[in-house]
């Protein structure tokens, strides 16, 4: 049965789009696909009118150019960006320093500095009622991990710094803070880096690229969550985010991680019912490491002992991230 307020949105969608058809005084039965389709088009028609300004942004650098350069760089480490620069104009290809040098450093660092990377990176979310909330994350880079998400109308300088604070109580801030130029991290926000001993790395402006791990979250996130749901509110988005960070911490896999999981250092599967005590008709779980598969020889062959552990009533879920 649709509640009041489902029924009136529907209602008013029918309105906006459907005017055009001619409608039996009963109305019409739509599928869940078709209102967040109606919903994406409005808000999308709503903010170009609003907006009025085309696109822009720097050309891409050709796929041919980046792949050599790449080429170029992983087979002779010694070598930095302006000797690349000098063998790429040799083969008559002109191509900016400036632009070698993105495509070489940023990935070494990242390379380099997986463990002590953190990055933080803001994403919108249209509303039904044409508002746009703002999600800040706080990512880990070593096992992608969200460690803090918080949701706002209105970003300022003070608010993100409050939950840079909330992410990193207590002097556990990281090394390094990946993030973009967005002027919403002003002078107390830099300042407040400063002082808890992180040191920022910036990208260069649009270049949303050489934030790779944040942007693979957001669009995962839109994928395989609020691209199937129509917010109503702030509450609402909230709610929506934790039950989606309880299921990417604890069940989503990746193949950067060995398709394991952020909070897995363990993964419990069922186990084989011949491993199985024979004293017990209970379900019991077998502990897996979450570490990759060692490639066994002749002198591998003893097995390990397996430790079971009896399934315990489940605890009530929580999306991993402190605060939520």
């Amino acid at each position: 049965m649709l509640r009041h307020l489902d029924t009136g949105l529907l209602k008013c969608y029918q309105t906006k789009w459907l005017a055009s058809y001619a409608l039996s005084e009963r109305g019409v039965i739509v599928t869940p696909d078709t209102v967040l389709r109606w919903q994406r088009r409005r808000f999308r028609e709503h903010w170009t009118k609003v907006s009025g300004r085309p696109t822009r942004g720097r050309p891409p650098v050709n796929a041919e150019i980046k792949a050599l350069v790449m080429r170029m760089a992983a087979a002779n480490p010694l070598w930095g960006a302006p000797r690349i620069h000098g063998e790429l104009l040799k083969l008559g290809l002109d191509v900016a320093e400036r632009t070698v040098s993105r495509l070489k450093t940023w990935r070494t660092f990242l390379t380099n500095h997986v463990r002590d990377l953190v990055a933080i990176d803001f994403f919108t979310v249209p509303t039904a009622r044409l508002r746009v909330l703002f999600v800040l994350v706080v990512l880990a880079h070593e096992r992608r991990r969200v460690l803090h998400f918080n949701v706002t109308e209105h970003p300022t300088a003070a608010w993100t710094t409050q939950q840079l604070v909330d992410a990193f109580p207590d002097d556990s801030g990281p090394p390094y803070l990946l993030r973009d130029r967005d002027s919403v991290y002003g002078q107390a926000f830099r300042r407040r880096v400063k002082s808890m001993g992180i040191r920022e790395v910036l990208t260069a402006p649009h270049s949303p690229w050489q934030n790779p791990f944040a942007e693979r979250l957001i669009g995962s996130i839109r994928r395989e969550c609020l691209d199937h749901v129509l917010v109503l509110s702030e509450r609402h988005l909230r709610r929506a985010l934790t039950g989606y960070f309880a299921y990417y911490h604890r069940s989503r896999t990746h193949l950067a991680l060995q398709k394991d999981t952020p909070d897995a250092p363990f993964r419990p599967v069922l186990a084989r019912k011949a491993e199985q005590p024979e004293d017990s008709d209970e379900p019991y779980l077998l502990r897996v490491s979450a570490s990759p598969p060692v490639r066994r020889t002749r002198t591998h062959a003893k097995r390990v002992p397996t430790t079971f552990w009896r399934t315990t009533p489940a605890e009530p879920a929580d999306c991993g991230v402190p605060g939520c």
